[in-house]
């Protein structure tokens, strides 16, 4: 079964390998903006410094989103825009956590890891929105997560269909997170001993060695990698 996942993932990270060539090599969020001729619609890749597979050269994917799964007219970039962060007004550099699950968490591990006033560890992650006060009093720690996504390289997918449940987009996000997901089974590809994440709280993001929560205890499956070839292939 173990070696039936890790040929799996073997042929997921040569699709990764094709789709690198395709975006022309990563992207960090920290140097991207939104006229960059961006998909429409798509999934995203990201990794970490210092994140390898088990071959200790290859960098390893630490988290896979999307958007739009739902009726909505939510782009691609307007996603990664939330995650990289504000870049203008009186809080430059910093960003919304409430809007952005990735920065949520991000956000705690570095909580967890840090030397932070207790009236940030207070309300970090607390409701949906929150008053300009709270907003300032959080800022150090938004500009903290913006510097940290914002230097993780990342690879995108463009595909362009509509927002539903079952759209190809929600396919390869579901799968590779089951497939990447360490979550109660053996580990392939486990985190380095100095991972920000392994400092989490959730112990879905520590023990899957991703940076998400759903999917991860899914069943690992290579269903999903034809529905990915056909779009990096295309």
């Amino acid at each position: 079964m173990m070696n039936g996942r890790r040929s799996e993932l073997n042929t997921f990270y040569e699709l990764i390998d094709q789709l690198n060539q395709n975006c022309g090599g990563t992207r960090t969020l920290a140097a991207s903006a939104g006229g960059q001729g961006w998909p429409l619609r798509g999934v995203y890749f990201f990794f970490e410094q210092g994140e390898l597979r088990e071959d200790g050269r290859s960098p390893r994917v630490v988290r896979v989103g999307t958007h739009a799964l739902r009726p909505s007219k939510s782009t691609l970039w307007q996603r990664l825009g939330q995650h990289k962060g504000t870049t203008g007004g009186s809080l430059a550099g910093g960003g919304n956590h409430r809007g952005s699950i990735f920065r949520l968490h991000v956000g705690a591990a570095l909580l967890a890891s840090g030397d932070w006033p207790e009236s940030v560890r207070a309300t970090w992650g607390v409701g949906g929105s929150a008053s300009a006060a709270t907003r300032r009093e959080e800022y150090l720690l938004e500009c903290a997560v913006s510097a940290h996504i914002g230097a993780m390289p990342f690879l995108w997918l463009a595909v362009n269909d509509e927002p539903s449940p079952a759209s190809d987009r929600g396919v390869i996000e579901v799968g590779a997170i089951a497939l990447l997901s360490n979550l109660g089974r053996p580990a392939v590809d486990p985190p380095s001993s100095s991972w920000l994440g392994g400092r989490s709280a959730r112990g879905a993001i520590r023990e899957s060695a991703l940076w998400n929560v759903n999917h991860v205890a899914e069943p690992a499956s290579g269903r999903f990698l034809s529905t990915l070839e056909r779009y990096v292939v295309a």
